[in-house]
This record gives C-alpha cells, structure tokens and sequence, in this order.
C-alpha cells in the first residue's frame, strides 16, 4: 500500500500549448504505474478551457466542482455540472472546460495506449467555445 497525502500532491498551472486561459493541474495518481492509467484534478477558471484533442484508450471525466462545458467534434456544446460524468471515446476529438461565468473542477482519467494517453491539437477558438 502507498498513500500519498494531499499536501504532496504535485500542482502545475496547465500548459499554454494545452489550455487557455487560467488551469491548474493536480496529478493524482500518475506515479502508481504510468503504464497503465492516469489520473488528475483540473481545475478551470472561468472562461479557460482544454484545447481539441484525443485519447488513444479515451477519457472520463468526473464533475467535482462548478459549471463547465465539453464539445466533441462536430457535436453540440453540452453542459456538465458537479456529479456529471463524461466518457470520451478512443480517439474521439473533443475539449472540455469552464463556463464563462464558473469555474469548474473535473477528475480526469485515461489509460496509456502505445506509450500515450493525449493527442494535443489546435486551441480552440472564441467561435468553437460559445463565447
């Protein structure tokens, strides 16, 4: 067994090449066995965002906190709220995100496939996000 107490936790404020606008990620349990799943707490301010991108195994999210937004590609902008849960499938181009008005707090999980677990592409424009 291994705890790893929440103080310990590592933090980072989210990539510019990854995000827009202000995103802070905690990696939750990256280091148990990096070749199998991976895990972190993101949260997003208002207005910020993932930019368009996949999963080679896909993606849940669980809604912890807030209000946000997710898109997958060439699909309508769905709401999610505290308690919602969203599967991505494998390879399925999507970003997700707060609301312009809520911050919002997902855990995000994903399993390695080929050494991988994200694609990142093209930000996401003001159009694509609803603003």
């Amino acid at each position: 067994m291994e705890i790893i107490h929440a103080k310990d936790l590592p933090k980072m404020m989210g990539p510019n090449d990854w995000f827009t606008g202000s995103v802070e990620v905690e990696m939750l349990f990256n280091g148990f066995d990096k070749d199998r799943v991976q895990g972190a707490s993101v949260t997003f301010q208002p207005g910020a965002r993932t930019a368009w991108h996949t999963h080679p195994l896909g993606q849940i999210l669980i809604v912890t906190d807030g209000v946000g937004r997710v898109l997958r590609f060439g699909g309508p902008i769905e709401t999610i709220r505290t308690g919602d849960v969203v599967w991505f499938a494998p390879g399925e181009k999507h970003w997700h995100g707060a609301t312009p008005d809520s911050a919002m707090t997902h855990i995000a999980i994903q399993e390695v496939g080929n050494g991988r677990v994200v694609e990142w592409m093209e930000h996401v424009s003001d159009a694509e996000y609803g603003a």
